[in-house]
């Protein structure tokens, strides 16, 4: 089966900084590796996703329906809320027989079910709104000066963006286990001759990059950490 990737972030600075972005994809390539799926295109946005009529302010999401419509292809998502935590708007999607693919829930073709889950998202963007509300406002009642600031990051935030990282690349190392298990068996081992077969069969690395000894050396140990080795 063949079809076309969406990735969506909502804000210009997570598409700047990839944050999210890495994670998503890494998912949809899991899947799509697990279930035999080739991804033809991927298209990526940042933009928001709220509002029934998100379509018209997405052009990479029209133009990856519209490519899947033409090739008769599903459309990967990695969650439903990166198509959108409108109800509405995927109720509309599914009534215009768009298909599309969660690979959180994976083959899931019961109409009932996605409703169910769109309708879960959007009222985790409300409560994520009113959190972020009483946040400021407390912030603010403690004299907390709201705004754009030019203070380096705290320890704190510091250590939570490493966190996230730490949790993209366990991910990751996760969902490319299986062939790094198959190159080290037939490398030996050695962890040179796995990069080199790895990068001869086309499999990228977490950043998209060529394979090395040391990346491949990592994604072991991590593996080895998580307790998912050999």
């Amino acid at each position: 089966m063949n079809a076309v990737a969406y990735c969506r972030v909502s804000t210009r600075e997570q598409g700047e900084s990839g944050l999210g972005l890495e994670a998503q994809r890494a998912a949809i390539i899991a899947f799509a590796v697990r279930e035999g799926i080739t991804v033809e295109t991927w298209y990526t946005e940042v933009e928001t996703g709220k509002g029934s009529d998100a379509l018209d302010r997405r052009p990479k999401l029209a133009e990856a329906l519209r490519q899947a419509a033409r090739g008769r292809m599903p459309v990967l998502v990695s969650k439903l809320d990166r198509l959108s935590r409108d109800v509405h708007f995927i109720s509309g999607l599914m009534s215009n027989r768009a298909e599309f693919i969660v690979t959180e829930l994976g083959r899931q073709n019961d109409p009932f079910v996605l409703h169910l889950f769109a309708a879960l998202a959007q009222k985790e963007r409300q409560l994520i709104s009113e959190r972020t509300k009483a946040g400021l406002a407390v912030a603010k009642a403690q004299g907390v000066k709201l705004g754009t600031s030019r203070c380096p990051p705290t320890t704190q935030q510091l250590a939570a963006a490493g966190a996230a990282q730490s949790a993209i690349a366990d991910e990751f190392a996760k969902f490319v286990r299986p062939h790094l298990i198959v190159a080290m068996t037939e490398a030996g081992g050695n962890y040179e001759r796995a990069a080199k077969t790895l990068n001869e069969g086309r499999q990228m690395s977490a950043r998209s990059k060529l394979w090395e000894r040391r990346s491949v050396s990592a994604a072991v140990k991590r593996l080895k950490k998580l307790g998912m080795w050999p």
